[in-house]
C-alpha cells in the first residue's frame, strides 16, 4: 500500500460542501486550485519572488475526494530552467470516516519567475 511522503506538506485543507458536486465528490477545479497554491510555495521560495503559473502537465486524477476529507498536497521542484521551474505535486486525502490515506491526484505545474511588470526574469543561482 502506498503511503504519503514523509516531508512537510506544502498545503493542507478540508474539503467542504461548497466545493462538491451533487454526488458529494469535490470538483476537479477546486483540487487544481489547491495544487496550484501548493506548488507556488516552493516555486516562489526558489525563484526568490513573484511567480506565475504557465502550464499544468501530466495531470492525473486517481480517486475522488469527498466532503470532509483532509486534503494534503506535497510539492517538490523537479526541474529548474533559466526563468521557469517545474513542481511535481502529489495530493492525498485522509478519509473522514475511515482515517485511510489515499493518493487522489498528481501533476506537474510549471511556474515562471516574473518581475514587478510581469515580465519573465532569471531564477537566481543557488539551492
Amino acid at each position: 500500500m502506498e503511503k504519503p511522503p514523509k516531508g512537510d506538506p506544502a498545503l493542507r485543507t478540508l474539503a467542504m460542501p461548497a466545493d462538491a458536486n451533487v454526488n458529494g465528490d469535490i470538483f476537479g477545479g477546486w483540487v487544481l486550485s489547491q495544487m496550484d497554491l501548493a506548488g507556488s510555495v516552493p516555486a516562489s521560495v526558489r525563484a526568490d519572488g513573484r511567480i506565475a503559473t504557465v502550464a499544468v502537465d501530466a495531470m492525473r486524477f486517481h480517486r475522488p475526494i469527498h466532503v470532509g476529507d483532509l486534503v494534503t498536497c506535497y510539492a517538490e521542484i523537479i526541474k529548474i530552467g533559466r526563468t521557469s521551474l517545474t513542481v511535481h505535486i502529489d495530493t492525498w486525502a485522509k478519509r473522514q470516516r475511515t482515517d485511510e490515506d489515499v493518493k487522489v491526484t498528481e501533476g506537474n505545474f510549471v511556474y515562471v519567475a516574473i518581475d514587478a511588470a510581469g515580465t519573465p526574469r532569471p531564477i537566481p543561482e543557488g539551492s
